[in-house]
């Protein structure tokens, strides 16, 4: 599972020229599910969302989490971070789960993050969808399941 986190001050999806998901201070993430993925990865990487320490306390250092300043969190499903373009002009996205398991992958993680007692908003999966934001920072994170598992390689 991938996902790039962004700290924003705002953001929101719209489809079809109509608003379907908006926040204000939090995090906008962009999820791609892969194959292997499962609620294992899932829940791993909300643990991992909800535990950060990147929003500024009163002597400017990143050094609280969501929950500590009340933000919301817009995800919004992203399957092309699984484009593969080593080869050729075009990507391949035979990585990227298939729609109905990454789907539900998608659906279990807004919902582990709503269990951990923070607000959720979603993107309209597999739709096509305008996302705008305000990055707070800017503050942009790429969290990999597949990398944050490993050790990481001495220097």
């Amino acid at each position: 599972m991938r996902a790039i986190l962004q700290r924003v001050s705002r953001a929101q999806v719209t489809v079809d020229g109509k608003i379907h998901g908006k926040i204000a201070q939090g995090y906008l993430i962009l999820l791609g599910v892969a194959h292997e993925d499962t609620k294992t990865e899932a829940k791993f990487l909300v643990n991992k969302i909800v535990g950060l320490r990147i929003f500024n306390d009163d002597e400017g250092k990143m050094n609280l989490s969501i929950d500590q300043v009340d933000g919301q969190i817009l995800v919004v499903s992203q399957f092309t971070l699984f484009g593969d373009c080593r080869k050729g002009r075009r990507p391949g996205f035979t990585d990227a789960a298939p729609p109905e398991k990454a789907n539900s992958l998608y659906e279990y993680f807004c919902e582990e993050i709503s269990r951990k007692g923070i607000e959720v908003q979603q993107g309209c999966f597999q739709t096509e969808m305008k996302v705008e934001l305000v990055n707070d920072g800017p503050v942009t994170l790429l969290l990999d399941t597949e990398t944050l598992s490993r050790p990481r390689r001495s220097k």
